[in-house]
């Protein structure tokens, strides 16, 4: 039959849709969120909870306590080192945000 399209795999499509959309980083970014335990290891976990990350790279933490946010905030660079060292879909930054601090932006 002229005109029919070979069948493509669910996944094979979807993978070239988000790439074609210009979607493909942003879900890539996004991955970091499921990670974070294993990017970061179990003590920074403990007392962090990843919450999204903006169009621009920037990934907003929510953190236990306000010396916690301080102390991670010098820690950023080797953080963001080890986050995107072997992946895809770079971090560009950390917002670090102690509990009781402003809430996500719409």
């Amino acid at each position: 039959m002229a005109g029919k399209r070979p069948m493509v795999r669910l996944g094979d499509a979807l993978a070239g849709y988000l790439k074609r959309s210009g979607l493909q980083e942003g879900v890539e970014r996004a991955a970091v969120i499921e990670a974070w335990p294993s990017l970061v290891g179990s003590q920074i976990a403990a007392v962090t909870t990843p919450e999204s990350v903006s169009p621009e790279g920037v990934l907003r933490v929510r953190v236990a306590t306000a010396p916690w946010a301080a102390e991670l905030s010098l820690m950023t660079p080797k953080i963001l080192a080890k986050i995107n060292a072997s992946r895809t879909g770079r971090i560009n930054g950390i917002r670090w945000v102690p509990l009781g601090g402003p809430g996500p932006t719409t």
